[in-house]
């Protein structure tokens, strides 16, 4: 995904990069004993990582920081906007299920939308983790990766956070919804 497309221009790199720091310094208890200048070195050996990054901003996901694997030596970033990301709400699941709709359909599929911002959705498990760095999607609900053999009988998976807990549900993988987004994850 390192195309002339896909690239920030220096000025635009430089904005993105202050907005993260800043992100980063007003948010320390979710990226605890990580250090921004390490992480900006690897940033700035991955414009493609950028670019990603940007996408997740310039859709209001608010990218962060949530954690460090030692084994890969990579940062991971998530979406920590407070609701789903608002520019990408109203989509299906995924291209299967955005064939599928004949009437109304929405602009594009949750799946398809992450790939091209070369982003990866949230499992389960790490969308639970996310909530434990503070409450997410309180209004709003966001859709998870489906196991394919709850997707094989037309159905994908969606969560939020209600009553103080994180609630897992399932949908037609067509349906779409103004208050569902997706909730992307870089690793970096």
């Amino acid at each position: 995904m390192s195309s002339k497309k896909n690239q920030l221009s220096a000025e635009q790199q430089d904005q993105l990069l202050s907005v993260l720091e800043a992100r980063f310094e007003n948010n320390s208890k979710r990226h605890e004993g990580l250090e921004w200048h390490k992480i900006q070195a690897k940033l700035e050996a991955n414009p493609d990582k950028i670019w990603s990054l940007d996408e997740m901003e310039r859709t209001e996901g608010e990218p962060d920081v949530v954690g460090y694997n030692k084994e890969t030596d990579q940062y991971i970033f998530v979406d920590c906007s407070v609701e789903s990301p608002k520019g990408r709400r109203s989509f299906c699941y995924d291209h299967e299920a955005l064939e599928k709709r004949k009437e109304h359909k929405p602009k594009d599929s949750a799946i398809n939308k992450a790939a091209e911002m070369g982003i990866e959705i949230l499992t389960e498990e790490q969308y639970r983790d996310l909530q434990k760095l503070g409450k997410f999607d309180a209004k709003t609900s966001s859709w998870i990766i489906t196991p394919p053999d709850i997707r094989k009988l037309g159905g994908a998976l969606f969560s939020d956070f209600r009553y103080n807990t994180v609630f897992v549900y399932h949908n037609g993988a067509d349906s779409y919804y103004a208050a569902r987004g997706f909730r992307g994850r870089l690793l970096v």
